[in-house]
């Protein structure tokens, strides 16, 4: 067994246990192949959602470590599902946390960046022929607390312990069997993309396209690992990024939903403290920005994404 073979399949791939059976036979198929294969999985169907909800019940305010703490465990729950059903099969298999296999993250909760990855351990079970499973969207920091990375963070372990372990590519299953010239779930005549450049698909998950983790994307290009976008469900061919230019064309269209919160006031613009603030409460909240504009009379604040209304709502109490 040469060759290392990275697979990343996503929540919805693993939602109950017949689509891990799935997954389990895609797997097992490229294993039989003579390849050693490592898989990074997401939470299964809407556990982390189910996660946060279930937190905000008991407190309106979740120490950050806590919640960490708490979302880890839907990862957690997906690979040790899937090797106890890869060893039933006669396959070897185990499944390692982030922190079994060395993902070391700064302590920015929610919103973690990897700092290093230590591959021995994945290596050591890599080389008893064992398929790896590890939990994607999570690491430790320096003091050893459970770190997560951020919604889509699971590309994002994906693809770095791909450029960790030298991988040849990175493979990301899911729903969808590619990246589109628009939704296909809503433009009926949507085409599939065959390739696209790293640069190109940075813009599109920028935008709000569901496909990759923008950060998934900036390691492929910074390591130049070919990830390539599959469907779990069918056999189509998928699309691939990677630093490969094409002719000049159109490439997608995208529709974004966006949270445009404005603050109003004479003289906003020269309350110095407030601005402040309020820039620190973005940072805090791990929210991230499409604009920020200032007036004379008003702060307007665009989100990359639909905030919750609790945001506000804090927002609110610090600013009045």
């Amino acid at each position: 067994m040469d060759t290392i073979m990275v697979l990343k399949f996503g929540g919805s791939s693993v939602a109950d246990n017949r689509k891990l059976e799935l997954v389990a036979k895609r797997i097992t198929k490229i294993y039989d192949k003579g390849n050693r294969v490592v898989v990074v999985l997401s939470a299964q169907g809407k556990t982390t959602d189910k996660l946060i909800n279930e937190a905000k019940e008991l407190s309106n305010n979740v120490p950050s470590r806590e919640l960490d703490a708490l979302l880890s465990c839907g990862e957690q729950m997906s690979t040790a599902k899937l090797s106890i059903l890869l060893n039933y099969m006669g396959y070897p298999s185990i499944s390692l946390t982030g922190w079994q296999a060395g993902i070391l993250t700064n302590n920015n909760n929610q919103n973690a960046n990897i700092i290093k990855i230590n591959t021995s351990r994945i290596l050591k079970e890599l080389n008893e022929n064992k398929i790896v499973i590890i939990t994607g969207f999570q690491g430790i920091d320096e003091n050893l607390d459970i770190t997560t990375l951020g919604r889509g963070g699971s590309d994002t372990t994906a693809i770095a312990i791909a450029a960790a372990l030298h991988a040849k590519n990175c493979y990301i299953f899911s729903d969808v069997d590619g990246v589109y010239t628009a939704d296909p779930n809503k433009i009926e005549n949507a085409k599939k993309i065959e390739n696209l450049s790293y640069e190109e698909m940075m813009q599109l998950s920028s935008e709000g396209a569901k496909v990759l983790h923008n950060r998934c994307v900036e390691i492929g290009e910074k390591f130049k690992i070919p990830i390539i976008t599959k469907s779990t469900f069918n056999e189509e061919k998928g699309t691939v990024i990677s630093d490969k230019i094409e002719e000049n064309k159109v490439k997608s269209i995208i529709k974004k939903e966006v949270s445009r919160v404005s603050i109003i006031g004479n003289g906003i613009i020269r309350n110095f403290d407030l601005i402040k603030e309020i820039i620190d409460f973005i940072k805090k909240k791990n929210l991230e920005l499409l604009n920020f504009e200032i007036s004379e009379t008003k702060i307007s604040i665009v989100f990359k994404s639909i905030i919750d209304d609790e945001n506000v709502r804090e927002l609110h109490e610090l600013i009045f």
